[in-house]
């Protein structure tokens, strides 16, 4: 049996649920289709107010995704730290940071020619 693959507005769907399950902060989403050189299609940013919080938020994530989905992530890396943690969905690379860790490498600003989306927070 063949997998279809999974449409990415649903992929970023469950996505930001996985994030407002467990409260994440400021999630930003960068539609990069129209730039050159880019290896994935989308960013999605949010952050988190500890390292606990993070891995939290990373944990929604995958939980959400694999049940809802069936998808697992490419490959994660940065949980061991809890400061920035990245999930490549491939077509979809998600960011969680803390807060000051965010506002340091600012990928906004790094990718500033990026499509951006900013999620109203309902918390």
């Amino acid at each position: 049996m063949i997998k279809t693959a999974v449409p990415t507005d649903t992929l970023i769907s469950q996505i930001i649920a996985g994030i407002e399950d467990v409260k994440g902060n400021d999630i930003t989403i960068m539609d990069l289709r129209d730039l050159e050189n880019t290896v994935t299609s989308y960013f999605i940013i949010c952050n988190g107010n500890s390292n606990t919080q993070v891995n939290a938020i990373v944990n929604s994530i995958q939980k959400k995704v694999s049940k809802e989905l069936q998808e697992k992530a490419w490959h994660v890396e940065g949980t061991d730290q809890g400061e920035w943690v990245l999930i490549d969905y491939v077509d979809v690379v998600v960011h969680v940071f803390q807060k000051p860790i965010r506002e340091y490498y600012d990928l906004e600003g790094l990718w500033g020619d990026a499509k951006i989306t900013v999620i109203e927070s309902t918390y």
